[in-house]
């Protein structure tokens, strides 16, 4: 049983160095080997403490159909949440050195996975039979650092942006990995496998997928892109010096300001997002309605896809942040991006009505 002189030997060390490492990519870019390899090594060579968490091995299966959807499917991210909050007890448990509590809301069949994840990775022990139930990984492992890493797509900036608040919240290190691997390579690995994603749903993630950009957000500044066709891309120097400046650059309250102005970024970006595809979508049906019966079979077909194709160019445009796009020009609000499509949807319309119409 611990004693109480040997709890203060251990607070009079200092405080554990926590990290949260995001590992993301598209499917089949080698996240899984990467993680497994790098938290093998930091163990043995280093001392640390690593667990990996793979969603795909904690959550149920509810991936999104449609990668394109935004938002995202509400089951899907409810579940993404809850996992989050999952991770947020263990944090707390290990910083406040008391058990681990199971969230009030939780999927009691996930929950017991993600507890046996942690098991599996001596991260939190089978307790001695006079200690509490799920005795914490700070009354087992003294003060080594601490590392978990984050074994999904994340493929979206705003899923990142997630952890990185909850590292903030508990004074822990963040960084994130970036598994840059060719689409095609992604395609034909994902096809050996025995649950394959819907090819066409992994093509719509890499159209979407949202590489860390440290030069344009300042709490991405710990990313490191990783070629995944490297065979000892865990071996490298430059991925062990992104980890160690991550647990020696902690993430502090004080950068709530700043950081909170972000989170409103990220929010009202993805807001007029949708709400902007949704008002696109249904300018195109309004106007195919109305032209059906005053053009030829063929000509509505060809409209279709006239109209079609200018949506997804404005929706681009929208999503590389409007003054980068060639259609959006300088317009910054989504009604004023819906007013310029009109204009260029009735210029299209009207070469496919009759010349004396």
């Amino acid at each position: 049983m611990r004693t109480s002189e040997g709890t203060r030997r251990e607070r009079a060390q200092g405080p554990r160095k926590l990290g949260l490492c995001v590992l993301c990519g598209l499917p089949a870019a080698g996240k899984s080997t990467l993680a497994r390899a790098l938290a093998q090594r930091l163990r043995l060579e280093l001392g640390w403490a690593v667990g990996v968490v793979a969603y795909d091995d904690v959550m149920p299966e509810a991936v999104p159909e449609e990668a394109r959807a935004r938002p995202l499917p509400a089951p899907w991210k409810l579940l993404r949440q809850e996992l989050l909050a999952y991770l947020e007890s263990f944090l707390r448990a290990v910083t406040d050195g008391t058990p681990l509590a199971a969230p009030p809301q939780r999927t009691e069949a996930m929950w017991g996975d993600f507890v046996t994840c942690l098991k599996n990775q001596d991260l939190l022990p089978a307790p001695a039979p006079d200690a509490p139930s799920h005795c914490p990984f700070s009354q087992a492992a003294g003060s080594r650092p601490l590392f978990l890493i984050l074994d999904d797509n994340f493929y979206y900036q705003s899923m990142r942006y997630e952890v990185y608040q909850l590292a903030r919240k508990y004074s822990s290190g963040f960084c994130q990995l970036f598994l840059d691997c060719p689409l095609d390579t992604c395609l034909a690995r994902n096809a050996q496998r025995a649950r394959p994603v819907p090819a066409e749903t992994l093509r719509q993630m890499a159209g979407k997928l949202e590489r860390p950009d440290p030069e344009k957000n300042a709490w991405e500044r710990h990313s490191l892109s990783v070629l995944s066709m490297a065979g000892d891309s865990c071996d490298s120097q430059e991925l062990t010096d992104l980890l160690r400046a991550a647990l020696d650059d902690p993430v502090k309250a004080t950068e709530d300001n700043v950081e909170q102005k972000e989170a409103d970024r990220i929010i009202c970006a993805e807001n007029a997002f949708h709400q902007a595809d949704q008002s696109l979508r249904r300018a195109v049906s309004q106007t195919m309605k109305e032209a059906k019966g005053r053009i030829s079979p063929c000509s509505v077909k060809l409209l279709a896809q006239d109209l079609n194709k200018l949506k997804a160019e404005f929706l681009e445009d929208l999503r590389q942040g409007n003054q980068k796009g060639p259609r959006c020009g300088q317009a910054t609000h989504p009604s004023e991006i819906i007013s310029l499509f009109h204009c260029e949807k009735n210029n299209i319309v009207q070469r496919y009505l009759p010349k004396n119409h």
